[in-house]
């Protein structure tokens, strides 16, 4: 089993940043994939950015330009930097890993999920 913790999220203001972390129990370049997706209320849980063990990104349109996912292998952790965010940003944000292990084979892990919120 491969755990995911979130940390940084919070209240912030529109206009301010924030930055996610995602803290794996395993080595994160052994992950095919980590991903960041988010929740708000009454809405289907979407992605936000992604980045694979090769450390090439993909941003979703929303977060183009005001989000940048990286990686840290010595912390086996990934952030997502956000700024200038807007109220709907507010959401839960869940981290993700795609994992393949012999053993089992193909797998995604989640986190419980950190909430941003961001209002004034």
């Amino acid at each position: 089993q491969v755990q995911l913790v979130e940390s940084g999220g919070g209240l912030v203001q529109p206009g301010g940043s924030l930055r996610l972390s995602c803290a794996a129990s395993e080595s994160i370049s052994s992950f095919n994939e980590m991903s960041w997706y988010r929740q708000a209320p009454g809405k289907k849980r979407e992605l936000v950015a992604a980045i694979t063990s090769g450390g090439s990104t993909n941003y979703a349109d929303f977060v183009k330009g005001r989000g940048t996912m990286s990686g840290d292998n010595a912390k086996n952790t990934v952030y997502l930097q956000m700024n200038n965010l807007k109220p709907e940003d507010t959401a839960v944000y869940y981290c993700s890993a795609d994992v393949f292990r012999p053993g089992w084979g193909r797998r995604i892990f989640w986190g419980a999920g950190t909430q941003v919120t961001v209002s004034s």
